[in-house]
């Protein structure tokens, strides 16, 4: 059985808007709409985010996301 991963890069250093995966947008953090969205898809088995940021990563898993591990 093949299994489908929607992989979420969300780096915590962006140069344009500083954290702009956990500012606000109308209600929850903007990195919230991509996981909810994926998920509500259907088309995964799985969403997986890739951080580096501890901060996106407790936010990716309270939205239902996998963190299986934190980049260097």
């Amino acid at each position: 059985m093949v299994s489908r991963v929607a992989v979420i890069p969300a780096r915590g250093g962006s140069k344009r808007i500083p954290r702009k995966n956990i500012i606000d947008f109308m209600g929850k953090p903007l990195i919230a709409w991509t996981i909810e969205e994926a998920l509500k898809s259907d088309c995964f088995d799985s969403v997986v985010v890739s951080t580096e940021d501890k901060e996106i990563a407790g936010i990716a898993i309270e939205y239902g996301a996998e963190v299986p591990f934190l980049r260097e």
